[in-house]
């Protein structure tokens, strides 16, 4: 890693999730100073080597208190295990907590966000995507420097009953009118995806821009 990329100061919020403590904990071991945004219960699940910032994502001046001028967010939270009876949820939980991470950033001066979003378009999980891409649509508006990720669905323990699909993707993706859509909904494993954002955070796009992320890039993510 270069000396430009070197010890970012990084805000992490759902750093106690599914990726978020694999992320936490690749960004520390790379020499990044990392803080976790986390409620009271989950503090003692922030990883080693992170510092537990007692708040809530979903309130714009826990946010604010957190965060500090040049500081990269990494913003994760959402509901677990996201499925289509869970709009409510969505809209609660997911969007709130954008629409107070975009607030709080574009008000801070921060270096970058980075959210973690969803393929699309796509056939399903229609509210999920909805709220997703509204999240986009304020960091766009909002003109920060912005990475978006976007995958489909990631891999890992716990989290492998996707597998099954295998034969239909690769079918799919030998059919002319599937091939795009099969390679944009693919699957990523959690390391691909931990290595997109190290990436991300890394290497931020230019000044006001928000970059997108899909499915392939996020496979051929590497951590240098």
């Amino acid at each position: 890693m270069s000396g430009s990329r070197r010890g970012r100061d990084v805000l992490v919020t759902g750093g106690t999730g599914y990726i978020g403590r694999p992320l936490v904990e690749a960004l520390v071991a790379r020499g990044h100073r990392v803080r976790v945004l986390a409620r009271p219960a989950s503090l003692a699940r922030v990883p080693a080597g992170a510092a537990a910032v007692a708040g809530d994502a979903l309130q714009a001046a826990s946010l604010a208190a957190a965060l500090a001028p040049g500081d990269t967010l990494v913003h994760l939270v959402g509901t677990p295990h996201p499925g289509p009876g869970k709009g409510e949820a969505f809209r609660s939980v997911d969007l709130v907590s954008v629409r107070a991470a975009v607030q709080t950033a574009a008000r801070a001066g921060i270096a970058q966000v980075v959210y973690v979003s969803v393929a699309q378009p796509a056939p399903a999980m229609a509210e999920y995507v909805a709220v997703r891409a509204e999240g986009e649509r304020l960091l766009r508006e909002a003109r920060l420097t912005a990475t978006a990720v976007r995958p489909w669905y990631v891999l890992g323990p716990g989290h492998r009953w996707p597998l099954l699909l295998a034969p239909a993707y690769a079918v799919a993706r030998l059919l002319p009118g599937a091939r795009d859509t099969a390679q944009r909904l693919g699957l990523v494993t959690l390391r691909q995806m931990v290595a997109a954002l190290v990436a991300a955070v890394e290497d931020p796009p230019p000044a006001g821009q928000l970059r997108i992320v899909d499915v392939p890039a996020i496979r051929a993510a590497r951590m240098r």
